[in-house]
C-alpha cells in the first residue's frame, strides 16, 4: 500500500479543483465533496500507517514519482519518503481535518463563499500531506510555502474587513521572515553536500567529518523557519492575529496541522539537531520563554479564541523545549494529543460563538452549561486533558516533556520548574474560560438569550470524537513505570538517529513528578474557581493584569522598533529615490529626448544645399579626427 501512498494528496487536490472550478455551480454540495475527498485520503493513509508498523524494521520506503530537478549533477526527485513518522502526520491531517471539514459543512452553511472555503481548506491539506510525505527538503518547501499560502487565504477569507486582510498579511509576512532561514538553510546543505535527500543527508552526518560550525549554522536556519511557522518568540504574533478567519480555520491550521510544522521540521532533521547542541539549547530557551510569556497573555485574553490561541503558542513552547533535549519522541506525542483537544476546544468555542450570533468575547457570555450541554461537557473534557489531568491524553505527553526536561543537564531542573509554572498558568487560564464562559448567569443581551441553543448534528458529532481521542489518545505513550510500553516510541525508533542518553530517572523520582505535575493542574484549576464561580464583568485588570491583558505590549514594541521606522523609510525611498531619483532620471531622458528630436528635426530643412554644406563639416570633422589619432 506504501507505493500508492500518492492517493493521499492526490485526493484532496482533486478536491480542491473541483470545488474551486465549479464553485458557482455545486453550491452546497461542495462540503460533501471537499469531506469525502479527506475521508478518502483517511482511509488510504491508515492502510499506509499500518503496513508500516507491521514493517516498522524495514526503515523508510520512498516512492519515486518523477524527477523533479535534473541539470547536470543536480538531481532532485520529486519523491515521498514513507515510515513511522510520515505516516503518524498522515492520520494526525487528513483524520482531524475530516471532522473539521465536516463541522465546516453546518459552520459556514450561511456563508456567500462556502465552495471557496472548501477548495481552500481542501488546498490547505495538500500542501501539508506534501510538506510531510516529501522525501527532500525541496519538496518539504514547497508544501511548507503552500500552507503558508492557504494560511493567508483562509485567515483573511472575510476580505471586506479590513482587520482581516491585515492580519492575513501580518501572517503571510512573518512566515516569509521565518521561511527565509529555512531556505538559507537549504542552500547551506545543497552547497556543501549537493543533496537534499533525508536518507543521503542522515548519513552524511552520522558518517561524515563535518565541521560543527556547519552544522549549527544549518540547525539554527532551520529553527528560523521554525519559529516562524510554529509561532515561537520572536515570531509569534501573527497566530492570536490569526483568529480573524473562521473557527474551522483556526482548528485546522493553527492547532492542529500547520503550526506543528516546525516541530515535523525538525524532527525530520534529528540527524542535524543531534550534533547541534549548542541549537538545541537556543531551541530549549526559546521554546521555554514562548510557554511562559504565551501563558501569561492567555490569562488576560477575554475573546474565546484568543484565549486558545495563546495557549497555542504556549504547548508549541512546550513542543519545542521537549526538541530542545533531544526528545523528539516526546514532543511528536505531544503534537498528536494537542491535535486532539485543541481542536477540540477550538471547535467548542465555533460551537459557543455560534450559539451566542457571533459574539467571541467571554464577558457577555456565561450561563451556557444548561442550553449546550455536549459542547459544555466535550469542551470541559479538553479543559481537563490540557490542564494534564490523568488519566487523559495531555497528562502523558507533557509529563514525559517534562520528565526529560528535569533530567536534562545542571540546569534541567531550573528549566522543570518555569516549566511547571507555565503548567500552572495552562490550567488556570483554560479553567478561567470554561468558568467564565458556562457558569454564572448568562451575561448577553435578550435577543441572545432567547436564540441560545446546541450546536447541530454535524457540529457536535465531531466534537464528541475529539472528545473520545482526548480521553484515550494518551494511552498510545504510556510509560513504563506505569506498566505501559510506550508503543509511539517504539515505532519512531527507526526514524530518530540514535543518541546517547543519560541515565532514566528512579520509578520513584518518577511518581513524585507526575503527582506533583497533577498537584499543579489541580491547583489552576481551583484558584481558576475561586477567582470566577461568581465572575463579574465589570472588574477591570490592574497593574500586572493590564501588562498581560495587553500582551506585554509586544505589537506596539514591533510597530515602534520594526513596523513605523521601515513605513518612515519607505516613504523617504518614495520620495526622495523613487519620485525624485530614479522617475526624474527616467523621466529626464525622456525629455531629453524629446527635445532634442525637436531640435534636431530642424536640420531637415530640405535645402539641398544646406545638406552638401552638412556633408562638408562632416568630412572635415572626420578628417581631423584621423590626424589626431594618427599623431597619438
Amino acid at each position: 500500500m506504501t507505493n500508492l501512498v500518492w492517493l493521499v494528496p492526490l485526493f484532496p487536490l482533486i478536491g480542491f479543483l473541483i470545488t474551486g472550478l465549479g464553485r458557482n455551480m455545486l453550491g452546497k454540495s461542495a462540503g460533501w465533496i471537499a469531506s469525502l475527498a479527506i475521508l478518502a485520503s483517511f482511509v488510504v493513509s491508515l492502510l499506509v500507517f499500518f503496513e508500516v508498523k507491521s514493517s516498522v524494521v524495514a526503515g523508510p520506503v520512498l516512492v519515486h514519482l518523477f524527477d523533479f530537478i535534473h541539470i547536470g549533477s543536480m538531481q532532485i526527485p520529486f519523491a515521498f519518503q514513507v515510515d513511522a513518522l510520515s505516516s503518524i502526520f498522515l492520520l494526525i491531517i487528513t483524520g482531524i481535518g475530516f471532522l473539521i471539514h465536516l463541522y465546516s459543512i453546518s459552520y459556514m452553511s450561511h456563508d456567500d463563499g462556502f465552495a471557496k472555503f472548501f477548495s481552500y481548506l481542501n488546498l490547505f491539506v495538500f500542501s501539508m500531506l506534501l510538506l510531510v510525505l516529501g522525501a527532500n527538503y525541496l519538496i518539504m518547501f514547497i508544501g511548507w510555502e503552500g500552507v503558508g499560502l492557504c494560511s493567508y487565504l483562509l485567515i483573511g477569507f472575510w476580505y471586506k474587513n479590513i482587520d482581516y486582510t491585515k492580519a492575513a498579511q501580518k501572517a503571510f509576512v512573518m512566515n516569509r521572515i521565518g521561511d527565509l532561514g529555512f531556505l538559507i538553510g537549504i542552500f547551506l546543505l545543497f552547497s556543501k553536500l549537493g543533496t537534499l535527500d533525508f536518507t543521503t543527508l542522515q548519513t552524511a552526518f552520522t558518517t561524515g567529518n563535518l565541521d560543527p560550525s556547519f552544522i549549527t549554522a544549518v540547525a539554527l536556519c532551520f529553527f528560523v523557519g521554525a519559529t516562524g511557522k510554529s509561532a515561537q518568540i520572536p515570531l509569534f504574533t501573527w497566530l492570536p492575529d490569526a483568529m480573524a478567519g473562521p473557527t474551522p480555520v483556526s482548528a485546522l491550521i493553527h492547532a492542529a496541522t500547520m503550526v506543528t510544522a516546525g516541530v515535523y521540521m525538525i524532527t525530520r532533521s534529528n540527524f542535524i539537531y543531534s550534533l547541534a547542541p549548542q541549537a538545541q539549547q537556543v531551541i530549549l530557551i526559546i521554546g521555554l520563554a514562548t510557554a511562559l510569556v504565551a501563558a501569561t497573555i492567555a490569562t488576560r485574553q477575554n475573546d474565546i479564541k484568543k484565549v486558545l490561541a495563546y495557549s497555542t503558542v504556549s504547548q508549541l513552547g512546550f513542543m519545542f523545549m521537549a526538541l530542545g533535549v533531544g526528545a523528539y519522541t516526546a514532543a511528536v506525542f505531544h503534537v498528536i494529543t494537542h491535535a486532539f483537544f485543541k481542536a477540540l476546544l477550538f471547535l467548542g468555542s465555533g460551537s459557543v460563538i455560534h450559539a451566542v450570533g457571533g459574539e467571541q468575547d467571554i464577558r457577555k457570555m456565561g450561563g451556557l452549561k444548561s442550553s449546550m450541554k455536549i459542547t459544555y461537557l466535550t469542551f470541559l473534557i479538553g479543559c481537563i486533558a490540557i490542564a494534564g489531568i490523568p488519566p487523559l491524553s495531555g497528562f502523558f505527553s507533557k509529563d514525559e516533556i517534562m520528565m526529560h526536561i528535569f533530567n536534562h543537564g545542571a540546569f534541567g531542573k531550573v528549566f522543570w520548574s518555569l516549566g511547571m509554572l507555565a503548567a500552572l498558568m495552562t490550567a488556570y487560564y483554560m479553567f478561567r474560560l470554561l468558568f467564565v464562559t458556562f457558569f454564572g448567569t448568562f451575561r448577553g443581551t435578550e435577543h441572545q438569550r432567547e436564540h441560545l441553543h446546541e450546536s447541530p448534528a454535524l457540529m457536535t458529532i465531531p466534537l464528541v470524537v475529539l472528545a473520545v481521542l482526548s480521553i484515550a489518545g494518551g494511552f498510545i505513550g504510556v510509560p513504563e513505570v506505569l506498566g505501559g510500553h510506550h508503543a509511539l516510541n517504539q515505532l519512531l525508533q527507526t526514524v530518530l538517529v540514535p543518541v546517547e542518553h543519560l541515565e532514566h530517572l528512579s520509578h520513584n523520582t518518577e511518581f513524585v513528578l507526575m503527582g506533583i505535575a497533577v498537584l499543579i493542574g489541580i491547583i489552576g484549576i481551583v484558584i481558576a474557581w475561586l477567582g470566577f464561580k461568581k465572575y463579574n464583568a465589570a472588574d477591570e485588570s490592574k497593574g500586572l493584569a493590564t501588562f498581560f491583558e495587553n500582551k506585554w505590549y509586544i505589537d506596539e514594541l514591533y510597530a515602534s522598533v520594526i513596523t513605523n521606522p521601515l513605513n518612515k523609510l519607505s516613504v523617504f525611498f518614495e520620495k526622495f529615490i523613487e519620485k525624485s531619483g530614479i522617475d526624474a532620471l527616467v523621466n529626464g531622458v525622456g525629455k531629453m529626448i524629446q527635445v532634442g528630436s525637436q531640435k534636431f528635426r530642424l536640420l531637415q530643412s530640405g535645402l539641398v544645399g544646406f545638406y552638401m554644406f552638412l556633408m562638408v563639416i562632416g568630412i572635415i570633422v572626420l578628417f581631423v579626427i584621423q590626424v589626431w589619432v594618427n599623431k597619438l
